[in-house]
């Protein structure tokens, strides 16, 4: 451990969001910083091939920099980025493809194209988690994590991420918490009930949900809480109360009750409605998931003869979307919640060309045989982690002649096309699409052939 400030110029930004700069020839990952500028920076950790530290002072500002909107900006662990002007965002982003590309996937013959940019810079999530959190002055607090740490969270008066009512209603659940005196669940002890506070709103619909997640038993008089809030905002079409007593830390439900409403929101993409449960994976950004669903649709050219296998569907989204320029579509979730509104979801739709099945993808393709249909086209949008080596393998065994690949995860994307490359598919290019706006993720595009 080391604690000396060090003056540095900063060259470029890593994958994770954090700055680098050089020093004494090895390679130093700051917190804070942007290309082109001078620091003082403390370095906090020296390692054989690196060192970690945090810019200190800015010395020399870069060009790049802008005055950023939000006030938690400094310690929010959301918005790495939201002091770097948007284009260099995007030249930043596509940088981060095209590095782990050749570092981790060692193919250098593939066009990385020119980001697709967000049409909303703010305002775009359809989904926020926030954390109730124990602290030794204030009693508890409600809003987002600091930066890097897992166990502090800072009270949040406004997220420019989402609406405002969203910023207004995590305000509100604050006050009313400490008004009723619930106790907070501690991240150490394991002790305490609340736990989490989400909110799904719709961008193409008026519906919103809030998703109350705590420990173990029922809601303290719910009818007084249902009653106040949904006054307060008579926005709010649902209200869920997710249970979760399990040590992770996750805003996710093994009890579910509806408390008021339908218990889902509904969200259009295209002409096609979703229903969208608490625990249901859609994607965050509505309004360019209909730009990253319309490019993936340009790329891989489907037509009426094709049968295409939609594995990582969630709530079926991409398949019922698809399904009427192709013949058949199977979709495969391991989450039952989700596969319950996919099979809804294609009902309200009138898409009959399609099938749901729950199950873990990599069993799944062991398992199901189909000696009437080929699949010719396999689509994937897997978790950061990217395919199973399993669920990789059996997906190649099914000689598909294309596969489109969604990935919101550069480098574990590198890993697997680098695998499927070697198994006889050729890449051309791909499409980054940016749905995170003032963050460092970024989503990609791409279809690969099979020689």
């Amino acid at each position: 451990m080391s604690d000396k400030i060090v003056e540095l110029e900063i060259t470029d930004l890593a994958f994770d969001g954090k700055s680098v700069a050089h020093l004494d020839g090895k390679v130093v990952f700051l917190k804070g910083g942007l290309p082109g500028e001078i620091v003082k920076a403390e370095i906090y950790r020296e390692k054989p091939r690196y060192n970690e530290g945090i810019v200190k002072e800015i010395i020399k500002k870069s060009d790049l920099r802008i005055k950023p909107l939000c006030s938690h900006f400094e310690i929010c662990g959301g918005c790495t980025w939201q002091d770097l002007n948007y284009q260099s965002q995007l030249d930043f982003k596509k940088k981060q493809v095209v590095d782990c590309l050749d570092r981790i996937g060692t193919l250098k013959d593939v066009k990385v194209k020119n980001v697709i940019g967000s049409v909303e810079l703010f305002d775009y999530r359809n989904k926020m988690e926030f954390s109730f959190n124990t602290d030794p002055e204030k009693g508890f607090t409600l809003g987002l994590h600091h930066r890097g740490h897992f166990d502090k969270v800072f009270d949040l008066e406004k997220c420019y991420l989402q609406s405002d009512i969203a910023s207004d209603i995590v305000n509100w659940v604050r006050n009313y918490i400490i008004q009723e005196d619930i106790p907070i669940y501690d991240v150490i002890e394991h002790t305490g009930y609340m736990r989490f506070l989400m909110i799904r709103q719709a961008k193409r619909t008026t519906d919103l949900m809030v998703n109350i997640v705590t420990n173990y038993g029922d809601f303290p008089n719910s009818e007084a809480l249902i009653k106040q809030i949904t006054e307060k905002f008579p926005q709010i079409t649902t209200i869920v109360h997710s249970q979760n007593g399990q040590k992770s830390n996750v805003a996710v439900s093994e009890i579910e009750k509806v408390l008021f409403g339908k218990g889902f929101i509904t969200e259009k993409i295209f002409t096609n409605s979703f229903r969208i449960k608490a625990n249901s994976f859609f994607q965050t950004n509505s309004v360019q998931a209909e730009t990253l669903y319309r490019t993936a649709f340009e790329m891989l050219r489907p037509q009426k003869t094709d049968n295409i296998m939609d594995l990582y569907c969630g709530t079926g989204s991409i398949g019922i979307i698809v399904s009427q320029y192709v013949n058949e579509v199977i979709g495969v979730e391991l989450v039952a919640e989700s596969i319950e509104s996919a099979k809804l979801n294609a009902l309200d739709n009138n898409v009959i060309n399609i099938k749901f099945f729950e199950g873990n993808v990599k069993d799944f393709l062991r398992t199901y045989h189909n000696d009437d249909i080929k699949y010719n086209i396999v689509i994937v949008d897997p978790p950061r982690a990217g395919l199973h080596p399993k669920a990789l393998k059996r997906m190649l065994e099914l000689k598909p002649e294309k596969i489109l690949y969604i990935s919101c995860n550069p480098a574990t994307f590198s890993r697997d096309a680098k695998s499927i490359v070697e198994k006889g598919y050729s890449l051309s290019d791909i499409q980054p699409v940016d749905m995170f706006p003032h963050t460092m993720h970024i989503e990609l595009i791409s279809v690969f052939y099979r020689d």
